[in-house]
């Protein structure tokens, strides 16, 4: 059980190094339009306060930081330049331990919870109508 927690905290602390790196190259002018897109958005979720699934539900919680994030920084790096990428590496590891707060994934995230919560009323609503009238 220890050696799990140690590999967990570990592949923890490489995906924030990532995701530091691919913030730093997103700010690179040398980085292609789309992966400067990807590069961003992967960092805001990962850095984000705001998840798609809240961490304190067990299991699902931290399932999309464990899948979402990696297969966005796989993603992206393959689309940042290698040159580009080392240098934000290197910046990343200089830096790590001033980890930015992006705040620019919570209001869409915020937004994707308020039309699942939409959603949801208005399914409800309409089965309330149709159990009322069932001709």
């Amino acid at each position: 059980m220890r050696r799990l927690l140690e590999r967990w905290r570990r592949s923890t602390a490489a995906l924030r190094a990532d995701a530091l790196t691919l913030y730093y190259a997103y700010r690179d002018p040398r980085t292609p339009r789309i992966a400067r897109f990807i590069a961003i958005a992967v960092a805001a979720y990962a850095f984000s306060p705001i998840d798609l699934i809240p961490d304190f539900i067990p299991i699902l919680g931290r399932l999309d930081d464990m899948v979402l994030v990696p297969l966005g920084i796989l993603l992206a790096v393959r689309l940042v330049p290698e040159n580009v990428l080392l240098e934000s590496r290197m910046k990343a590891m200089e830096t790590l331990s001033e980890k930015p707060r992006l705040l620019g994934a919570a209001p869409v995230i915020i937004s994707l919870w308020l039309a699942l919560l939409a959603a949801a009323a208005y399914i409800l609503y309409a089965q309330l109508i149709a159990a009322e009238n069932p001709g």
